[in-house]
């Protein structure tokens, strides 16, 4: 088998479907998740599992740039510049189109997957007006579908109400150094746990009520686009997003700030994960 039949084999073959937006989203947002999709889909076809995953820079975040997070983020940011609006995202940092309104947005939260073919990442982010966030977007780019919430405003989602870790189902960023004592923490108490590898699908999880609970025990791994979705869509959900060690989250371009985010169908849960974290 040549090298080219090779690359061919490895590209992944199942389709990426058009996002289930609704009308009522912000255009600049809504053009961006459809540009996501649309690039997210190209590069499958253009490339096999081992370039998508190929690293191409170090992003704005201090973090390894795969090819395919640099595909999507350019037709992302290109959006918000057709709309005139600023972008905060990941590799690029802050794309300032000299507007009060930004888009905070990662482009592929779970790049490995998606670069391996497995089917769980997200585009997902929020509209911040003078760094007030007022509506949010997560998109399953596998699938198309999409979680939406307006800040202050209801939503039909709803967590489980879960108030304690014992018998919970929890998802849970994987172990990292420094982590893992409190990792095994939150892990002994619960019924189950998983590790999918994306915070923005995982938090959208916990604000529909499928999960009880999302948590970094303790890694200082997100950066704020990693969580600005569900900072809207969990607590429009009744539940709450908090960071593991007490640090407000910030709205800014300050891409240096690192917070443990643990999403929890309720206060009561939320302050129980904290204090297994913190031992």
């Amino acid at each position: 088998m040549s090298e080219l039949d090779l690359d061919i084999e490895r590209r992944i073959s199942w389709p990426v479907p058009e996002p289930e937006l609704s009308d009522d989203i912000h255009p600049a947002l809504a053009d961006a998740v459809r540009a996501a999709a649309t690039a997210y889909r190209a590069s499958r076809h253009r490339f096999g599992r081992d370039d998508l995953a190929v690293v191409v820079a170090q992003g704005a975040d201090g973090t390894p740039t795969m090819r395919v997070d640099e595909l999507v983020e350019n037709a992302i940011a290109e959006a918000a510049t057709r709309h005139g609006v600023n972008l905060l995202s990941e590799e690029v940092g802050f794309l300032d189109n000299g507007s009060a309104t930004t888009l905070v947005l990662d482009p592929i939260d779970g790049s490995a997957n998606a670069a391996a073919g497995v089917p769980l990442s997200c585009v997902a982010g929020v509209v911040a007006v003078d760094g007030v966030a007022t509506e949010a977007v997560t998109c399953w780019l596998d699938t198309g579908r999409v979680w939406w919430a307006k800040a202050g405003e209801p939503t039909p989602y709803r967590t489980t109400g879960r108030t304690s870790v014992e018998g919970s189902e929890l998802c849970l960023l994987r172990p990292k150094p420094g982590s893992r004592d409190a990792w095994m923490r939150v892990a002994s108490r619960a019924d189950r746990v998983r590790v999918l590898g994306t915070t923005a699908l995982e938090c959208a999880l916990v604000a529909e009520g499928s999960v009880d609970g999302f948590a970094d025990p303790g890694s200082d791994t997100h950066r704020i686009m990693d969580l600005a979705a569900a900072l809207v869509t969990v607590p429009a959900a009744g539940g709450v997003v908090l960071d593991a060690f007490g640090r407000p989250f910030v709205l800014d371009p300050d891409l240096s700030r690192r917070w443990s985010g643990v999403a929890a169908a309720t206060p009561a849960l939320a302050e129980e994960l904290l204090a297994l974290i913190a031992g």
